[in-house]
């Protein structure tokens, strides 16, 4: 009898002992798993590093209140922490813009594009072509479009076409926003005349623009 309560305390105390091991196991591994914990530092670059990405895009922008451009593109990233924010569209972009009426005065579209919010400045790269309301379309690799100024230009090679097959080509322009009134630099090109005296300028004539000739352009 007393060696079976012996026994029972014996058993109560190997599972009291037992109980007080496992936790101190338990308390051991966790202080040490404290100690061994892996801190993995991530590099941001503010000029490398969007804060904002999306796909397939097609939306309209504001402008004070009223509607100024529909966008499309692929890809549409935000850098807006870097130290000059800016939208980047590696991609390519489609971009119509509207008039106070909401009709379209003009489409460009581009391979590549930088929007730099701040200084309110697009930079357009690679096949960008441009068409206004009257059907002129221009064609280049390279063109900038300050908007703050109202103004687009660009130092690379243009190639103009009129709605009438007038071809106009140049290295350099600048031209309004809305592409109604433009000077082309170094201009070369070849285009009918039709509203001249036929004797002093038969159908056919065409008239040549030598590469150091500057041509203004201005349509009503």
């Amino acid at each position: 009898m007393a060696r079976n309560r012996l026994s029972g305390k014996l058993n109560n105390q190997g599972i009291t002992i037992t109980v007080a091991v496992v936790v101190m196991l338990l308390s051991f591994f966790t202080s040490c798993g404290g100690d061994k914990k892996e801190i993995i530092a991530v590099s941001f670059d503010p000029e490398t590093s969007y804060t904002l990405r999306t796909t397939d895009v097609s939306t309209l922008i504001s402008d004070s209140g009223i509607t100024r451009y529909r966008l499309k593109a692929q890809d549409w990233m935000i850098f807006d922490k870097a130290k000059e924010p800016f939208w980047y569209f590696p991609e390519g972009l489609y971009l119509e813009k509207f008039d106070s009426l909401f009709q379209a005065e003009a489409y460009i579209e581009a391979d590549t594009a930088y929007n730099f919010e701040k200084k309110g400045l697009w930079k357009l790269i690679g096949n960008v072509k441009i068409e206004n309301l009257e059907g002129k379309k221009f064609e280049t690799s390279l063109l900038y479009w300050d908007q703050k100024e109202e103004k687009m230009y660009s130092d690379q090679f243009i190639r103009i076409t009129e709605a009438d097959n007038k071809v106009i080509t140049g290295i350099g322009f600048e031209s309004s926003q809305d592409m109604s009134h433009y000077q082309i630099f170094n201009s070369a090109g070849q285009f009918p005349v039709s509203d001249s005296p036929p004797a002093a300028h038969p159908a056919d004539t065409t008239i040549i623009l030598s590469e150091s000739d500057t041509l203004d352009i201005i349509t009503e």
